[in-house]
């Protein structure tokens, strides 16, 4: 207790000596102010009082909103004195007391920055609706964040922005506007008053002219303003005539001022503001234009005469597209016009005189125009026509030319009489043209026409005109060569006289009496009638001179035709072109002849042909012959000429095979396109070298390998030859072996076997046959036995229904004529696992999988002394013998190889079931204990599984799976099926300590009904079936036997065979179906069926074995002892297998 308190006294003493110093709490400083707005330039006193009388130190804070808090360092004293706007603080301190810092005071300072209000635009006039905007103005606050202050008339709520805007200011807006600004701790003062005065009155915008009256090709400037105010811009618009609306001329223009050159209505307005106030429209002022008249004559006539029909046209310049009113001033008339035009129709000398105008339309006017002098003269003038001369030359023309003195404007009208009794004819009218040239003689005259309606001269005095035309004598045939015989005409041709009446005149050699047509005609001319002929001709106003000379020169030769050919010999496929010509004259047409064979007659192939050449595709004996002239005068004949015609040979095979086989009958053939119906001789170029035929077939018995090569052909018959064919290339091959396929190798009941059968090298023609193996011991190998419906089948594929028992099948196929055929195929295998009485095998032990090494015996049972086991193994090969046969038991010392499918074949041809034998060939792998036959259905099966060791030991705690799916995983060592059923088929296999066994197939047969099962109804209906059965089949023989023997007396049955090669079934195309149970091999055709159906109706006790229908068939031949013979033994057949055994 002592200790404690010295303790206590000790640390007391302590914190004495160290804390003596100990300040006290001095409380809460308060910071006033006498004023807190500084005066522009000025400064206020700040004071800091504390409740403390000590002596204390004080500090002073200023913080503005872009500085931090800062200590004001040169102050120190309880009052202080500032001239800088700020938030202020202070607090004091001294020995032992300290003092909490003060609350903040805010210190505005006035500046001296000059504020303004403006109006933003500088409008000495504000009207009601307008928009305005006044702006407070700082000078010198630039950079700030100012803070607007307003004050307003007829306002609660002025704006804080630097813009006051008025929308449609109105008068109760007029008074004094002011503005100041804060930013920050700096504070402007109130700016000066702004006066804003409304006027009350829409202000009208005025228009003056310069002048009211635009001088021609001038303008006007007009002016608009507003008074009393600025900022204005105009509109300015213009009404073209009293009824139309105004048009904006220009929009928003600065310019007050603008310069017209259109007469109208014109008004303005100003505009100014956005949105923009407007103005009233102003007065509006009315512009006049003035434009020039003038008094135009519309035909550019330089004397007008008494009767001619003129235009007088006022056209006023640069008053296009307006309405006018017109009026004019002339001599002679009381009721000038109003119109732009001054009609005078026939007009008189009265007319003669001055004619003025003018017009007006809206706002454009004319003076009147200066005067139009218009003389009319009193006589009516004639037409004159001259000639360039009076005779047309040949082939030329003259040019005539029609004026009408001292005046223009004419059109002229021509006139012509082409003979003496004719009437004069209008030839063109109404020609602008004076001149016009003719190329006809005849009376010509013209005349003058000008105006609407034509006022016409008087016509001119006629001129003749003579035409000089040209006479030619011309050959009617463009012949150059004239031959003693030939009919000609000579014709005198007047070149231009066509249409007219000549008179002819003609000088000839031979004669006294020329003719007076235009013809000269002789007929079978002579060597006499050489020499020249000449002619002439007139008619009206035309006429010739005599013509030239014609010199006719008669050859006292005849001619021959020359043919030629551009080829002897016509490319196959391709023709040959034939000219036929006669030498040194022209004007012919010419016949063809050709003779296609050496003893066939000439053929006419073309008649009076005018094209000399010709193009022929046939070979033959070619000539032609010219002829020409009316009748005809025809040539000698031309030398014949031989054309030979190439064609194509093709090599062909008969029969569109593929693949050519050593042993087959093929023929080649050889075509020659475009030669049908015609006798060749053949060539051939074949592979071997033997003598080929001259025909077109080439046919190889048994082909050979040396066959195999190239073979081409050529023909030739009269003008008719082939080059060598293209080669085509036969390959013989081996004698092919076709491949037969089985669906499915393993029968199941009620299944069909389809039989597949593809030669080796697929080509086209094969028909195919279909055989049963038959096993041969003696020979260890097969017999063939064709199956029915088997011979010839179009279709690779052959179906066989009902099949129950192991068997074998062989196939090949065969075509041409005579038949080809392949070797058998290999012969395969369907499976049957169901045992039979006729033949069977038995498997010691009696399991599907052993071990390697294993003993197993195969031993063939059935009422045969001689049998054999074939095997068929995994690599697909067939064993035919067993190597350790001992009778009828074969040894096997188990190896992997022998993992295979197993049968029995008997010497009498019978086949076992088939056993599937599976070596374990993995040295630890369990091997399924499997029944090595099907099972029937409702028996027990047990299945194990055992390992390869000295005792072959079950092995416990297996797992089973039946379609690799898990069924039992026990410690039992064997699966147990009490009643087998259908479901329980499938593949099985054993896992045992992971190792896996091979899988086993185990088949599930139906069960067969016992004999004991029958009763006695079943007896009655069969006595009953049979009676009426023996009694109809018994009537329905005999009367068919008596009708066979009175029409075919004893019929011949031919059985199958294996070596029979008949027609039957050839071509056809379906698939043979066949039920295996109706006839062997060896069976005849005339068999008849009787099925009879027996099912089990008895006690069903039994409720394991199912029933099973059967179906009988008894043979019935056609003879009636046979008929009664097989229905009585079928019936007791019948009767046996539902007796108890």
């Amino acid at each position: 207790m002592r200790r404690s308190l010295l303790c206590v006294l000790e640390l007391f003493w302590l914190s004495t000596l160290f804390y003596g110093n100990a300040e006290e709490f001095g409380g809460k400083a308060t910071l006033t102010a006498v004023n807190r707005t500084l005066p522009a330039g000025g400064s206020l006193t700040l004071t800091c009082d504390v409740n403390e009388s000590a002596d204390l130190k004080y500090e002073w804070f200023r913080q503005t909103s872009s500085e931090k808090k800062s200590i004001i360092t040169d102050k120190s004293d309880r009052v202080i004195s500032v001239s800088e706007g700020g938030n202020y603080t202070c607090r004091a301190e001294g020995k032992n007391v300290t003092v909490i810092e003060s609350d903040s005071v805010t210190v505005q300072e006035t500046v001296r920055n000059r504020i303004e209000v403006k109006l933003q635009h500088s409008w000495s006039q504000i009207f009601t609706g307008e928009t305005i905007t006044l702006r407070c103005e700082i000078q010198g606050g630039e950079g700030k964040v100012w803070k607007y202050e307003w004050t307003a008339p007829n306002t609660n709520s002025p704006p804080t922005s630097s813009e006051y805007r008025i929308s449609r200011v109105s008068v109760s807006h007029s008074g004094d506007y002011r503005c100041r600004g804060s930013s920050d701790y700096l504070l402007t003062g109130w700016s000066a008053a702004f006066r804003l005065t409304v006027s009350s009155s829409k202000p009208r915008a005025t228009l003056t002219a310069h002048s009211s009256v635009i001088p021609a090709g001038g303008s006007v400037k007009l002016s608009c303003s507003v008074e009393g105010s600025a900022g204005w811009k105009f509109d300015w618009f213009r009404r073209d005539s009293e009824f139309s609306g105004a048009q904006k001329i220009g929009a928003g223009t600065s310019e007050r001022t603008i310069s017209i050159s259109e007469g109208g209505i014109y008004y303005c307005r100003g505009g100014r503001g956005d949105p923009v106030f407007s103005t009233e429209d102003s007065a509006a002022v009315t512009i006049q234009k003035q434009v020039l008249a003038a008094v135009n004559l519309q035909h550019s006539w330089s004397q007008i005469f008494t009767g001619d029909t003129i235009t007088l046209r006022c056209e006023i310049q640069g008053g296009e597209g307006k309405v006018w009113k017109y009026e004019w001033t002339a001599p002679n008339t009381n009721s000038p016009p109003t119109s732009s035009e001054y009609r005078i129709s026939r007009v008189s000398v009265s007319h003669s005189g001055d004619y003025r105008c003018r017009g007006s339309s809206d706002y454009l006017f004319t003076g009147w125009s200066d005067a139009f002098r218009l003389t009319v003269s009193s006589s009516k003038p004639r037409a004159t026509l001259t000639p360039q001369r009076s005779i047309i030359p040949a082939g030329g023309s003259v040019t005539l030319s029609c004026s009408v003195e001292g005046s223009a404007g004419w059109k002229f009208d021509w006139f012509r009489r082409d003979s003496v009794s004719s009437k004069a004819q209008l030839m063109r009218e109404n020609e602008a043209n004076r001149v016009i040239s003719v190329s006809q003689g005849g009376l010509y005259h013209c005349r003058g026409g000008r105006g609407d309606p034509v006022y016409y001269t008087e016509d001119s005095t006629p001129v003749t005109i003579y035409k000089q035309v040209l006479a030619a004598v011309k050959l009617q045939h463009s012949w150059s060569q004239i031959f003693t015989g030939d009919t000609i005409t000579l014709r005198c041709e007047i070149q231009g006289g066509e249409g007219k009446v000549w008179k002819y005149e003609w000088t000839a050699p031979n004669t006294n009496s020329p003719p007076t047509s235009s013809e000269y005609r002789i007929s079978r001319v002579s060597v006499s009638h050489s020499g020249d002929y000449r002619c002439r001709g007139s008619s009206d106003y035309l006429l010739t001179g005599w013509s030239d000379a014609f010199r006719l020169t008669v050859s006292s030769s005849k001619p021959r035709a020359t043919l030629t050919a551009q080829s002897s010999v016509i490319p196959a496929g391709g023709s040959v072109t034939l000219s036929c010509s006669v030498e040194g004259s022209a004007g012919w047409k010419f016949d063809w002849f050709r003779r296609d064979s050496v003893s066939s007659q000439i053929q006419l192939i073309r008649e009076n042909e005018a094209n000399r050449v010709i193009s022929v595709s046939q070979g033959g004996l070619y000539h032609c012959r010219g002829g020409r002239g009316d009748p005809v005068y025809y040539t000698e004949d031309s030398t014949p000429i031989t054309i030979y015609k190439q064609v194509w040979a093709v090599v062909k095979l008969q029969h569109s095979w593929s693949q050519i086989f050593t042993g087959e009958t093929i023929t080649l053939r050889c075509e020659i396109q475009g030669g049908e119906g015609a006798q060749w001789t053949y060539e051939w170029r074949a592979a071997k070298l033997n003598t080929p035929p001259t025909s077109n077939e080439y046919r190889i018995i048994r082909a050979t390998e040396s066959d195999s090569g190239g073979y081409s052909c050529r023909g030739r018959r009269d003008y008719f030859f082939s080059e060598w064919s293209d080669i085509i290339t036969l390959t013989v091959l081996y004698k092919p072996r076709p491949v037969l396929t089985v669906s499915p190798s393993w029968l199941s009941p009620g299944a069909s076997v389809t039989l597949n059968c593809e030669v080796e090298h697929p080509s086209a023609g094969w028909s195919f046959y279909w055989y049963k193996a038959v096993p041969d011991l003696s020979q260890k190998s097969s017999s063939y036995e064709l199956l029915p419906d088997g011979n010839r089948t179009a279709n690779n594929s052959y179906i066989i229904h009902g099949q129950t028992h192991t068997a074998g099948y062989v196939c090949r196929a065969g075509r041409g004529d005579p038949e080809y055929h392949t070797d058998h195929s290999q012969p395969k295998f369907v499976w049957s696992a169901d045992v039979h009485s006729e033949a069977s095998l038995t498997v010691s032990p009696d399991r599907v999988q052993h071990f390697t090494s294993d003993s197993v015996s195969l031993t063939c049972e059935g009422n045969f002394t001689e049998w054999r086991v074939r095997k068929f193994s995994e690599d697909g090969r067939l064993y035919s013998d067993c190597r350790r046969m001992t009778g009828s038991t074969c040894n096997i010392n188990t190896s992997k190889s022998d993992t295979a499918v197993y049968w029995c074949e008997s010497g009498s041809g019978e086949f076992s079931s088939a056993v599937n034998i599976t070596v374990q060939n993995k040295y630890y792998g369990p091997v399924l204990m499997s029944p090595v036959h099907p099972v029937t259905e409702g028996m027990s099966v047990s299945l194990s599984c055992t390992e390869k060791t000295k005792t072959q030991r079950t092995l416990s705690s297996v797992f089973f799976y039946h379609n690799d799916e898990l069924i039992q995983n026990d410690t039992r060592g064997e699966l147990k099926i009490s009643a087998v059923s259908k479901s329980d088929e499938g593949f099985y296999k054993c896992q045992y300590s992971g190792r896996e066994s091979a899988q086993s197939w185990m088949s599930v047969k139906v069960a067969v009904l016992s004999p004991e099962s029958s009763s006695f109804p079943v007896w009655l209906i069969l006595g009953l079936v049979c009676g009426i059965s023996f009694l109809i089949i018994l009537l329905l023989s005999l009367y068919r036997y008596r009708k066979m023997k009175d029409s075919n007396g004893n019929k011949q049955i031919r059985p199958y065979s294996s070596g029979t090669t008949t027609d039957q079934g050839a071509n056809q195309s379906e698939i043979h179906e066949h039920n295996s149970l109706q006839h062997d091999a060896d069976e005849i055709h005339d068999v008849t069926y009787s099925v009879i159906e027996l099912k089990n109706v008895g006690n069903k006790r039994k409720h394991h074995k199912s029933q099973e229908e059967h179906t009988i068939y008894s043979e019935v031949k056609a003879g009636a002892t046979g008929i009664v013979t097989s229905l009585f033994l079928a019936c007791s057949f019948m009767s046996a297998s539902q007796l108890p055994s």
